[in-house]
């Protein structure tokens, strides 16, 4: 069984990427700007936030971290998105979510410049991504395909499952597995909360790619032999045993999983640390376009 490491490769990736930012410095080019939008004080989206900064700062980046409050308008978030639209010094931003009641999350992100759209989630992109068009992949997805690229998992003519249909993992997930090239080439089931008798569909399954929020969901009995698993699940369990007073935990039970797998992500330490590097490379890839222009 082999360990599909995300911290390793995020971090071989951002090195990569710090490599090319060096050169553009050495050219006297101006280096990638990521800005990005959060709205209200939501404890977790902070966090994740102030590590995309850190992870700029890392490969030579720079950032701007937009702060609105908590009652701010769609009005006023609308106006904001069109002043980094129109602003030159901005190669790419993502808009923070989840977004306060008051503001329409679809209308906010159909207000997004797709040419400045490293999340991947404008229409525009989606579309060219389906149609296997050149454009920004939902950080998450690339992640996840890089991830199998470099460790080597054969996709062609494999059996995917993906288990959640969100327009961020999943639906984007059983797109790209089905995509010519590499990975891809596999045949697709997409699965969710209406799929009846899904231990029978996932235990044929050669890859298994797991978005669905549901601590410890996949067991091993639901599992065959070296079957690979793509853990995109993170819920915090309570546990008084820890100091934070919570474990992290993914969809898969990965102690007995594990056993029976010839790939595995971990949790933490697999996917995520995949997502923001891959941000990364979105944004690096918008200010190649934007030079290009």
């Amino acid at each position: 069984m082999t360990i599909l490491d995300g911290k390793k490769v995020s971090n071989d990736i951002k090195n990569e990427i710090k490599d090319q930012v060096d050169k553009m410095k050495e050219k006297g080019e101006k280096v990638p700007h990521l800005a990005a939008v959060i709205v209200g004080n939501d404890g977790a989206s902070l966090t994740y936030v102030g590590s995309k900064v850190r992870a700029c700062e890392r490969v030579g980046f720079e950032s701007t971290m937009v702060r609105l409050s908590n009652t701010t308008s769609e009005i006023e978030l609308l106006d904001k998105i069109e002043e980094l639209n129109q602003d030159d010094n901005i190669d790419g931003f993502i808009i923070q979510l989840p977004l306060p009641p008051q503001i329409n999350t679809r209308k906010v992100l159909m207000a997004v410049d797709p040419s400045k759209d490293v999340d991947g989630f404008h229409p525009e992109n989606f579309g060219k991504m389906a149609l296997d068009m050149t454009t920004f992949i939902p950080a998450t997805p690339f992640g996840i395909l890089e991830l199998m690229d470099r460790y080597g998992v054969e996709t062609k003519g494999k059996h995917t499952v993906v288990i959640g249909r969100s327009h961020i993992v999943g639906r984007p997930m059983s797109i790209l597995m089905g995509r010519k090239g590499f990975p891809g080439n596999s045949t697709v089931t997409l699965t969710h909360s209406h799929t009846k008798n899904i231990t029978q569909i996932t235990s044929q399954a050669d890859i298994i790619i797991s978005a669905l929020g549901v601590p410890n969901f996949l067991k091993a009995e639901m599992v065959k032999d070296d079957v690979v698993i793509i853990d995109v699940g993170i819920t915090r369990v309570p546990d008084d045993s820890t100091t934070k007073g919570y474990r992290i935990t993914g969809d898969v039970d990965f102690e007995n999983v594990s056993k029976k797998a010839s790939y595995i992500t971990p949790v933490p330490g697999g996917v995520g640390p995949m997502t923001i590097a891959m941000l990364l490379k979105n944004t690096l890839l918008a200010r190649e376009q934007r030079m290009g222009k």
